[in-house]
């Protein structure tokens, strides 16, 4: 059963998703850029079959409060303080694109929190050619500043961000969607090499690698995840 909560984080309530066993490891899933946590909805069960399983809607996204002040380090505080709130020591860390970005930010800055680490079709962070996106027609599921913020950055990485993966201590698997993708796929090698102990495999779909390819993507991601440390108890909300 899935259960639907919210949850103070540092005066931003951020609305999420918990499923799986109480007392198994946790695992936090992190959506791309325009989604929310409903785009995990096609693996979500299967990761929960073996682990708590917490999916945010990150903020200006979904259900989660949408403040007007926008930009990828704000996520990742974000994301700290629900750890904290949750009382969440160590985690396991999936994200994907967007996601993927924050969920690095966090295992750079605070790599005591982040025990293993999955970065799906995630480029290395370096300047890529500026473009300025068009507002889709009709209501929104998201902040439309939120993306204007958020484009920025990735357009124009911080350079610290690349010069900090080598701080990132978690085991990192970096999930590649292969030629179809539009994130050049050099660049998510790169981003393998630079973490230590990281380490890359191909899932050939496209950018929407959990989407297009759930039962491939959950077979990688749990071959990575899931092993003798899960004898430990961990009792969580």
């Amino acid at each position: 059963m899935v259960d639907h909560r919210s949850v103070d984080a540092g005066g931003v309530r951020l609305a999420y998703q918990a499923s799986g066993p109480l007392d198994a490891l946790p695992l936090v899933l992190l959506h791309a850029l325009g989604e929310d946590a409903t785009d995990w909805d096609s693996v979500a069960d299967v990761l929960a079959r073996r682990r708590r399983v917490y999916v945010p809607d990150l903020r200006g996204h979904g259900r989660s409060d949408w403040p007007g002040n926008y930009s990828l380090e704000l996520m990742r505080a974000d994301v700290l303080r629900f750890l904290d709130a949750l009382g969440l020591g160590r985690v396991d860390l999936i994200g994907h694109s967007m996601g993927g970005i924050v969920a690095y930010l966090l295992a750079q800055e605070h790599p005591q929190r982040v025990s293993r680490l999955v970065l799906e079709d995630v480029a290395v962070p370096r300047p890529r050619e500026q473009t300025v996106p068009t507002r889709p027609d009709g209501d929104l599921t998201f902040d439309w500043e939120m993306v204007l913020a958020v484009r920025k950055q990735i357009d124009v990485p911080d350079p610290g961000w690349l010069e900090r993966l080598s701080q990132i201590t978690a085991e990192t698997l970096v999930v590649a969607g292969g030629p179809c993708s539009h994130v050049p796929q050099d660049g998510i090698a790169e981003l393998a090499r630079r973490i230590p102990g990281g380490h890359m495999v191909t899932i050939p779909v496209g950018h929407l690698i959990h989407h297009a390819a759930p039962e491939a993507f959950t077979e990688a991601v749990s071959a990575f995840l899931f092993s003798e440390k899960d004898s430990r108890p961990a009792r969580r909300p």
